[in-house]
């Protein structure tokens, strides 16, 4: 399995050219994983856009443009409105904390190194400064705005759907048109998102809060902004004991740290996790300044700070391999060809994890190549 990740920083006012090439990059395993996971079964291409249209208006031009220079397939533009998607899963812990001086908001990424992007993108889409992490190509697992809003989701931990989008791309709306938490915890009541995920979020005035999004729409207030991959209610989370995510909550809960402390807490045990060949691994720590609109990625060996005013393009290489195994020069590399991953068991891959057995990606299509 690939055991690195390349992390780009990409900064694009408007969607173009630097757009298109990751587009070029991107899709053929994005296409392969819609198909798979019967996504041509979805809403039709029309439906898609009406959603978009009622829910959030403002960022439709820009999915226009953005399926423009896709080309403008059918298939394209119904995977990039993310209306109704196909089921993904995923990791992470959360936190968000302020002491009248400072506020910080603290995510860790747990996945696969295969299974991510890897992609810093700061744009002006709408005429603001924004700057994220980014997922289905223009959707943001995390980010911040020229406001100091900042937001980042987890997975809640229920495989169950209902008509809504992608959360990826809530969080890119609620941070292209928001200016602070409670502007956007009205944007997470009414716009629906198709799988329960967990979001916090902090401004710079200092609020913070944390919502669980329900499949189908509906968003509750919880009483602290902190979240792993559970939610509230007696609906028994799936993957429970394999992403350990009640030992998370509760480390969480208990902490005592200082707000520019709270970083510590996110890069050891047991928030950072380092079952890479299993498929959760932290992948990174991003540590969100609303203040400074910053963000700062951070990694075991080194980290990289970014501000919106002051954004620099750039690569980081991080190997996630045992460092006994990298300084015997052991790291394994080999990238996935993801055209073909319609060729893997889906089902299966979704059982194993279920069950907490999950191995990497990648024996799972060498044995769809064997079969």
């Amino acid at each position: 399995m690939t055991m690195t990740l390349t992390f780009d920083a990409i900064s694009e006012k408007t969607p173009g050219a630097k757009w298109h090439k990751r587009w070029l990059r991107s899709w053929p395993a994005y296409e392969a994983w819609f198909i798979a996971r019967s996504g041509d079964a979805g809403p039709d291409r029309s439906a898609c856009r009406t959603a978009l249209d009622r829910y959030m208006p403002e960022l439709l031009p820009i999915y226009d443009q953005l399926v423009a220079i896709a080309g403008g397939g059918d298939r394209a533009a119904r995977f990039l409105s993310t209306w109704c998607p196909p089921r993904y899963l995923g990791g992470c812990s959360l936190a968000a904390m302020a002491d009248g001086t400072d506020v910080r908001l603290l995510r860790n990424y747990d996945l696969a190194p295969d299974l991510n992007e890897g992609l810093l993108l700061r744009s002006e889409w709408t005429g603001r400064p924004v700057m994220g992490m980014v997922e289905f190509l223009w959707g943001l697992s995390d980010g911040i705005n020229d406001a100091g809003l900042s937001v980042a989701l987890a997975y809640g931990g229920r495989s169950d759907t209902g008509a809504g989008f992608g959360v990826t791309t809530i969080l890119r709306y609620v941070l292209e048109v928001c200016d602070t938490v409670e502007e956007a915890l009205h944007v997470l009541d009414r716009v629906p998102s198709h799988m329960a995920y967990n979001i916090v979020l902090a401004d710079a005035s200092g609020a913070t809060a944390s919502v669980e999004l329900a499949p189908g729409g509906g968003a509750k207030r919880m009483r602290r902004a902190i979240a792993t991959n559970h939610q509230s209610g007696a609906t028994v989370p799936d993957r429970a004991l394999f992403t350990r995510t009640h030992e998370r909550h509760r480390f969480l809960s208990a902490l005592q740290v200082g707000v520019r402390d709270l970083h510590g807490s996110f890069t050891r045990a047991p928030l950072r996790q380092d079952r890479f060949a299993e498929g959760f691994g932290t992948l990174f720590t991003a540590e969100y300044d609303p203040g400074a609109r910053s963000l700062r990625l951070i990694w075991p060996d080194e980290s990289w700070l970014q501000t919106l005013a002051q954004f620099k393009e750039g690569q980081r290489v991080i190997d996630y391999a045992p460092p006994d195994r990298q300084a015997a020069g052991l790291g394994c590399t080999a990238e996935i060809d993801w055209s073909l991953s319609a060729s893997i068991d889906w089902a299966r891959v979704g059982q194993d994890y279920a069950r907490g057995a999950g191995r990497p990606i990648a024996s799972y299509l060498a044995e769809a190549r064997c079969a």
